[in-house]
């Protein structure tokens, strides 16, 4: 499933090509034709995310949309960059990056953000990676979504949750979730203690907490995995358990790896990466994360080999040598 990161960049990917543009909505698969014509003909006025959940703002209703495990965004047409977007080599963070993802991942690229392919080829969908020579090029798949402006468009494919809210939802939603310290909702120093105060009382274990998006929202299985690690925190610790100090610090590092993930659309979580170690951890996921994936193998730091469990039915890594 996508995680938070890939969101905020299809947000920006709005912001930068769609924003401020009247759009033509429509539904080619059939299956929200009565959300589309809400939508239809309205100027998109905002895009923002909250975690995983994507909000695009029309003049009046809002689109939201949970993209699950399959869906994804493609866009073709004049898809500019986005100068906001720098990564810390100077490249360009959400639409610079050419041929860095890995088994079908496609988390770098301009044209398609969210699900790998592979992921949805093996869900059914058809392969979209062709040329675009005319037009707006006809739909191609399952599309649930077809937003349509006089220079872009956008297809959305398998997602999870597709509907229209009205402002009064929107507030529900954002209430509802977990803080999220990319979104525009409230302050970073707001965020960081509505994550404390709800980490703290719950007893569930804090590898549990840090996946559920009302507790904070944005954070999947790679983030979970290699948070603790870094903050070589025993998954199955309570958050209770936990000092606000043990708690601030995962938050703190959760803004951090967030802001990374953002720019350079990969979930780089191993620190002081330079020269060809950037480039072969930006290349290859084996060479960019402490635990994830790696069960079996020795930990990184400490040589013990790190365990693979399910926790609430979600795979959980981690070190047994640097997490207890």
């Amino acid at each position: 499933m996508p995680e938070g990161h890939s969101v905020h960049r299809i947000a920006r990917q709005f912001r930068a090509n769609f924003v401020g543009r009247t759009a033509a909505v429509s539904s080619p698969q059939g299956r929200f034709a009565v959300g589309a014509a809400e939508l239809d003909g309205r100027e998109i006025t905002t895009s923002d995310a909250i975690g995983k959940h994507l909000l695009v703002g029309f003049d009046g209703p809002t689109l939201h949309v949970h993209l699950g495990i399959y869906g994804a965004w493609d866009f073709a047409g004049a898809i500019s960059l986005d100068p906001t977007i720098l990564a810390a080599d100077g490249r360009m963070g959400q639409t610079g990056m050419r041929g860095a993802g890995t088994e079908g991942e496609s988390e770098d690229s301009i044209h398609s953000i969210g699900a790998p392919r592979l992921t949805r080829l093996r869900a059914g969908e058809h392969e979209t990676a062709t040329a675009v020579t005319v037009f707006p090029p006809d739909p191609i798949g399952q599309v649930r979504v077809r937003i349509l402006t006089d220079t872009a468009v956008a297809d959305l494919r398998g997602p999870t949750v597709c509907e229209v809210l009205d402002d009064r939802q929107v507030e529900a939603l954002a209430q509802r979730l977990g803080p999220d310290p990319e979104a525009p909702t409230e302050s970073k120093r707001r965020a960081e203690e509505r994550f404390v105060e709800r980490a703290s009382r719950s007893n569930q274990p804090i590898g549990q907490l840090l996946m559920d998006q009302s507790v904070v929202a944005g954070i999947g299985n790679v983030y979970r995995a290699e948070l603790l690690f870094r903050a070589a925190i025993d998954p199955h610790r309570a958050g209770s358990q936990l000092t606000d100090d043990e708690l601030r610090g995962l938050w703190r590092d959760w803004v951090k790896l967030l802001r990374i993930g953002v720019e350079t659309g990969q979930m780089l979580t191993i620190d002081g990466l330079r020269g060809a170690r950037r480039a072969a951890a930006l290349a290859n996921r084996a060479d960019r994360h402490w635990v994830y994936k790696r069960e079996g193998l020795p930990c990184r730091r400490c040589g013990t080999a790190i365990a693979l469990e399910t926790m609430q039915g979600r795979k959980l890594y981690w070190c047994p040598g640097c997490q207890l």
